[in-house]
């Protein structure tokens, strides 16, 4: 993310929790907190982008977007025309990275882009020697709990009355070690297949 987005994050933020205000504080964290990583998904000439690949990835996978349709990882910042789609960010503190935000604008909902911003997260976490990564869900929201599941995030515990519009429960949950050869080697093949599909579509 760089400055010229926050104005789209925060509308994203908007769109996907309209009663969990006030959204994160994008241009404060991007400017002077080096605990704070967001990353940003936008939409250019009919393809949905997202971060350029970062230097340290284990597996290259430029090769499964040579010609892709709708994904590609595109060099430098989105122009200031282009419309970000989905936005997710970390914080982290003591090895730990807290994912404090995902978000992906309704329209563009259901199509494996969340999913793909996960990636990227748990991608740049690890480059950032992040031990584990946490977060909380809503007690209600099973569809993304399976998600996160899906990655390796297992419950650890309940923050009782979290969600200040309905008092509503998260569930918290975190991963085993991102350096476990047993993490990595599953997150891999989970990337690759999900970068496959995108390409695809």
């Amino acid at each position: 993310m760089r400055l010229a987005d926050v104005p789209q994050a925060i509308e994203i933020d908007r769109e996907c929790f309209p009663t969990q205000w006030p959204a994160p504080p994008y241009r404060n964290d991007l400017l002077s907190n080096r605990l704070a990583h967001y990353l940003v998904a936008y939409e250019k000439d009919n393809h949905i982008a997202s971060i350029e690949e970062m230097e340290q990835h284990e597996i290259r996978i430029n090769r499964f977007l040579a010609g892709a349709r709708r994904l590609i990882y595109p060099k430098g910042a989105p122009h200031s025309n282009q419309r970000i789609i989905g936005v997710t960010g970390f914080w982290l503190m003591a090895g730990e990275a807290h994912i404090i935000t995902v978000g992906v604008r309704p329209s563009y909902q259901r199509q494996g882009i969340g999913e793909f911003l996960l990636i990227s997260t748990v991608d740049l976490a690890m480059t950032q020697h992040a031990e584990v990564m946490t977060l909380e869900v809503r007690l209600s929201n099973s569809a993304a709990q399976a998600l996160y599941r899906k990655y390796g995030f297992k419950k650890t515990g309940v923050r009782k009355s979290y969600y200040n519009d309905n008092y509503e429960d998260a569930v918290i949950m975190t991963t085993d070690m991102l350096s476990s050869d047993s993490f990595k080697s599953q997150f891999q093949l989970l990337k690759q297949a999900h970068i496959e599909k995108m390409v695809a579509i």
